[in-house]
């Protein structure tokens, strides 16, 4: 939370200083409003956007020089997930899947299979409730903890890789990511698949941005993401990219000891 509370401090020693200078007749009133405007849109701003690593470290890429890259999928298991895992097996590629608690109790055995077949999972909270970014503390380590019991009752693994629903972030989710001990994984490649409908803007969206060291970001919850991603497999074969599991990638743990 350095850059937040870096931020937290200036704007209340500008606000301050602007107090004292106003008290002398120095500043005018629209200078509060323009600081405390600044303010809300760099937390707005914090909030919506991971890579910023505004209020928690958060891990988007790699510092890799070399070709390679890692696949991640959120939102599942779900039954598309299967044709996903089809996919990744006939390519011999490993992925990272952000698994939703609710959805592994509903899928256990497409999750079983997720693990049998080599790829990696990690914590996307249990609820995946768009109303996380107004929950307590307490609720949010709880949330958390409630999808690692469900992780490791299914997997035997506790999974320390976690992704906020939404890519989130705020005071609230960074005390219960401490408080939970996981690390925060991000991207730097969104394909926005859960939103666009058209395959090939998708497609074009995400090979434009591939990069050394990349994460992308897909959700294994639609099937237009299988198209596209078989096209992304032979895209990155031409372009002589690798798929990396993400915990080589970033050099990280993705369970613990």
């Amino acid at each position: 939370m350095l850059k937040h509370k870096n931020i937290q401090v200036l704007f209340w020693f500008l606000l301050l200083s602007l107090f004292v200078f106003f008290v002398v007749n120095e500043v005018k009133w629209w200078m509060f409003v323009l600081v405390i405007f600044a303010w809300l849109s760099i937390t707005i701003w914090g909030a919506f956007d991971i890579r910023s690593n505004y209020f928690v470290r958060t891990y988007c890429k790699s510092t890799t020089t070399e070709k390679e890259i890692a696949l991640t999928f959120d939102d599942g298991p779900t039954p598309v997930t299967e044709n996903i895992l089809n996919i990744l097996q006939q390519n011999n590629v490993k992925a990272t899947f952000f698994c939703i608690g609710k959805q592994i109790e509903k899928h256990p055995d497409i999750f079983k299979r997720i693990i049998l077949e080599g790829h990696l999972v990690g914590n996307h909270s249990y609820s995946h409730d768009r109303r996380m970014g107004f929950f307590s503390t307490k609720k949010v380590v709880q949330d958390i903890k409630k999808n690692d019991a469900v992780i490791q009752e299914f997997s035997g693994k506790k999974a320390l890789f976690f992704r906020p629903p939404f890519g989130v972030t705020n005071p609230k989710i960074a005390r219960a990511i401490v408080q939970s001990g996981h690390q925060v994984i991000g991207w730097n490649n969104r394909s926005l698949d859960a939103v666009i409908t058209d395959e090939r803007l998708i497609l074009k969206r995400v090979t434009n941005k591939i990069s050394p060291g990349g994460i992308i970001l897909f959700h294994d919850t639609s099937i237009k993401t299988l198209n596209v991603l078989e096209q992304l497999l032979l895209s990155l074969q031409n372009k002589n990219y690798s798929v990396t599991p993400l915990d080589e990638l970033l050099n990280l743990k993705a369970y613990e000891d």
